[in-house]
Parts: structure tokens; C-alpha cells; sequence
């Protein structure tokens, strides 16, 4: 039996679209539950007029982790260990086979614990959304290279087994698995990044996580910079804190080495930019030394050979180096998750 969870928090915009994307799979799920959290708008009465079943959040400060966990503390104790459960938010619409595939990738591996997917950008956003459905593009083509290992399985999408969460669960009973608040449950409400950290809880069982390429979907993308920064800050500190909490283990060393390559991407960013800064501030003009010039080649080659999915049109458009934007964005939204982290400052969702 299949069930997908669609966690909605007013939604009206386009939980239509989701469940239209649900309805037209290849394999049909056996039950679509919309969670509705909090809500104020139509998101309950258009999922309902869509098919779907509706619960309602009843008391929840946690966000998406904890609309989850109410609803999985209710389905998880009922289903067979075999069932499956789509999680998957309410704004990103899957491709027609997607269920299908999963539920493939999913039988033919016993030790596999999630299948996320691979999502593109959705339309919309002007140039900052132009600038995510280039980011994606990049991440599509990550994923393709190694075959679909990943390191996060995104919430976006993701199918996983009852069986598995159930060991979620226990795993954060006995103290395998970091308590999230002591309230237990499938998702840790304590972390800012709810599907990086059940990632870890996943690789720490033992089990592997896999984004196959022939699993896709499309998700929105942020409309303005400021919602960006409010998404990418959220997206980094958690993935910070998530390996603080569990340490170094054989299961963080990657994600450890991953934040310390981002350190050294700020300090060449910092450096690259101060030097040209200097250069102009000071009248000397631009005299590029031969170190500066090849990272500025390497830049510029990395920009257009990993964008190649877009087409050549964006390929020719990457090497003027007009996506420097985003990428220093980035690097000032890096150096502020960093910092709060560092002084513990108040979380924002």
C-alpha cells in the first residue's frame, strides 16, 4: 500500500497542481494525504475538492517535522512493515513514472532506506529564479555522474518503507538517534533541516539513500532574493548544525569535508574580489597575475560544462560570468550561517 504525505502550510496556489501530478501517475497511489498546517486559506477545501484526504494539525509549533510526526504517529502503528510512504511537499509536482521507479529502486534493494528525486526548477522568479534552475541544472547533473548516490534525500520528494521509519523511531528511543526535543518520532522538530537530518539517522542505521536520475520532479523556486536568503541561510545553518549534533562518525566525515571545502570557497571568494577591489580602489588598474587568471578560467569552465543540460544557449550564456552573483550571494549567506551558528543565534524557519 502506498501513501504520500503532502505537509501544507496555505498551499491554495498550488496544491491543485500537486494532486493533478498525483492522480496522473503511472502508479497510482492507494492514499494522498494533505497535511494541513495551520492553515488560513483554501489549501483543506481544494485538497479535498481534489481527491485527497485532509488532516488537520492539531497544536503544532514545529513546522513541517511536527505535522509530519502527528500523522506518522498515527499511520506508522496501522500499516504493514512493507507499506510504502511518500513524503513530498506541496509545491513541487512529480513526473508521471516517478512512484513507479521508486518503488523499482525500492524492491531492488533491501538496505535501501529512502529514494528521493531529482528536481528542476519550476517557472517564474525573473532572474533570480533563472539563476535556481541553473543551480539545479548543476545538481541534476551531480547526481547523474555518481549514479544517483546522494547526500541528502530532499524533501522534496522522498519514499521510504514503514518498516524503516519505525527504526527511525526506535533508533531515537533507545538513543541511537538524537532525541529531537525528547519528542521522539519520525522527524526531529529540534533542527532546522528536518530532511538532512533524517538522512543522517538513516546512513547511521545503515541503511543507504539513493536520487535516482529516472526519479524526477519539478519544485518551485524562490521568487525574490529575499526569500532566497530566508531559504539558503535555513538550508546551511541546518546542514551545520545537523553535523554538530552527530559529530564526526563514519556517516558526518563527508558532510564535514563538504563544510570545510565551503570555508576554503570563501576565503578564495573573499580573496578574488578584495583584489580586484584593491585594484580599482587604489587606480592601480586590473593586472591580472597568472594565479588569478587561472581561477578565473577554471570558473568560468566549471560554469559552462556543468550547465550543459540547460541547452547551449545557457552554456554560452554561463561564460560571461554573469552567475558571479549568485555565487558571492551565496558566499555572504554562507559566512551568516556560519556566524549563527557559531553564537547560537534565534533560528527563523
Amino acid at each position: 500500500m502506498i501513501t504520500v504525505l503532502i505537509p501544507a502550510h496555505n498551499e491554495a496556489a498550488g496544491i491543485g497542481e500537486t494532486l493533478i501530478s498525483l492522480r496522473g501517475q503511472s502508479l497510482v497511489p492507494d492514499r494522498i494525504i494533505v497535511v494541513a498546517d495551520n492553515c488560513t486559506d483554501a489549501t483543506a477545501q481544494i485538497a479535498l475538492d481534489g481527491g485527497a484526504e485532509v488532516v488537520s494539525t492539531a497544536g503544532n509549533t514545529h513546522k513541517k517535522a511536527g505535522a509530519l510526526n502527528q500523522v506518522l504517529a498515527t499511520l506508522l502503528p496501522e500499516a504493514a512493515p512493507e507499506d510504502l510512504i511518500l513524503v513530498q511537499d506541496a509545491d513541487s509536482q512529480l513526473s508521471p513514472d516517478f512512484i513507479e521507479r521508486a518503488v523499482g529502486h525500492l524492491q531492488a534493494d533491501r538496505r535501501l532506506g529512502a529514494v528521493g528525486g531529482v528536481f528542476r526548477g519550476g517557472d517564474g522568479g525573473g532572474f533570480v529564479g533563472h539563476l535556481q534552475r541553473n543551480e539545479y541544472a548543476r545538481y541534476a547533473r551531480d547526481v547523474r555522474r555518481l549514479k544517483g548516490k546522494c547526500l541528502v534525500v530532499t524533501g522534496t520528494a522522498a519514499l521510504f518503507r514503514v518498516r524503516t521509519l519505525r527504526d527511525v523511531v526506535a533508533g531515537r528511543l533507545d538513543g541511537t538517534l538524537p532525541a529531537g526535543n525528547g519528542r521522539g518520532g519520525v522527524y526531529d522538530t529540534s533542527v532546522l533541516t528536518e530532511d538532512n537530518e533524517l538522512s543522517f539517522a538513516l546512513l547511521t542505521l545503515h541503511y543507504r539513500i539513493k536520487s535516482p536520475v529516472d526519479c524526477t520532479l519539478v519544485t518551485e523556486v524562490m521568487p525574490t532574493w529575499r526569500e532566497l536568503w530566508a531559504q539558503r541561510l535555513r538550508w546551511k545553518r541546518g546542514a551545520v548544525e545537523n553535523c554538530v549534533q552527530y559529530g564526526w562518525t563514519r556517516v558526518t566525515r563527508p558532510y564535514w569535508g563538504r563544510q570545510a571545502l565551503s570555508v576554503l570557497g570563501l576565503l578564495v571568494s573573499v580573496a578574488y574580489v578584495s583584489t580586484i577591489a584593491l585594484a580599482l580602489g587604489t587606480g592601480a588598474g586590473l593586472h591580472m597575475q597568472p594565479f588569478w587568471l587561472a581561477v578565473t578560467g577554471v570558473f568560468v569552465i566549471e560554469r559552462v560544462v556543468t550547465v550543459r543540460l540547460r541547452g547551449w544557449k545557457y552554456m554560452l550564456a554561463a561564460a560571461t560570468m554573469y552567475e558571479l552573483v549568485i555565487d558571492l550571494f551565496l558566499q555572504v549567506v554562507h559566512t551568516k550561517a556560519y556566524a549563527d551558528a557559531a553564537f547560537n543565534n534565534k533560528k527563523a524557519w
